[in-house]
């Protein structure tokens, strides 16, 4: 258990110093171009993930995101870890800004709020959950590629920008930068991440009920206790 939350830690911890390092070089290097700024953030987030995933996934499932964990972790450690990733992600935070000179905590300043971003949110982390319960049973090895290609779009495609994970919101609100948002907007966020997550998990369960359950050894198996798919 010690092990799995180290690794918990440090993958949360390093995911949010890429997505706030990444947005503060961008910014720094586009010269106020929103787009050239988002793209490399993007790029940055995406190939974090791939590798963060790929190596602590067998040692603990590298959620990184407490949506995840509420809902994969079946064990009686599920708060525990979900405590230790939001420190984590604001150690992340931390990380970035003493990487490159900021204060090491900031107050976020960037607006996001609305019904448009609200959603956004939902489709973020909808797609997200049911990207990795079935991608979990239907190829395991995948995953890491999977998730992270899905960030990366939804980057893009997505109103919010796709945080999808309410560890990185938090610490995203402790950052006055490119990647920044006010504290205000965080719970909203929040409560959309879980509503999001928790409906694409049930339904990556429902498409699997007559799924034969396949090997679950890869990212997110250590965690995820998973019986049944359409439990």
């Amino acid at each position: 258990m010690k092990r799995a939350l180290t690794a918990e830690a440090l993958g949360t911890a390093l995911l949010v110093a890429t997505v706030v390092g990444s947005g503060i070089m961008a910014e720094r290097l586009a010269g106020g171009n929103d787009a050239i700024a988002l793209l490399g953030n993007t790029a940055a987030t995406g190939a974090v993930l791939y590798v963060l995933i790929t190596i602590l996934g067998p040692v603990s499932g590298a959620h990184f995101n407490p949506a995840v964990t509420l809902l994969l972790n079946r064990s009686k450690t599920r708060w525990i870890t979900i405590a230790v990733q939001l420190v984590a992600a604001v150690a992340g935070t931390v990380l970035a800004h003493a990487m490159f000179g900021h204060p090491l905590i900031e107050q976020g300043v960037k607006a996001r709020t609305g019904a448009g971003q609200w959603i956004g949110e939902y489709v973020a982390t909808f797609g997200l959950l049911l990207t990795i319960r079935l991608g979990t049973h239907v190829r395991a090895s995948a995953v890491p590629g999977l998730v992270a290609a899905w960030i990366v779009a939804g980057y893009w495609f997505t109103s919010s920008t796709s945080f999808a994970n309410p560890a990185v919101t938090l610490a995203r609100a402790f950052s006055d930068s490119f990647a920044g948002i006010r504290l205000i907007d965080a719970p909203a966020f929040v409560i959309a991440q879980v509503a999001g997550g928790a409906a694409g998990y049930w339904l990556g369960g429902w498409l699997l009920a007559s799924t034969p359950a396949l090997d679950h050894q890869g990212a997110y198996a250590p965690l995820t206790e998973m019986k049944d798919p359409a439990s």
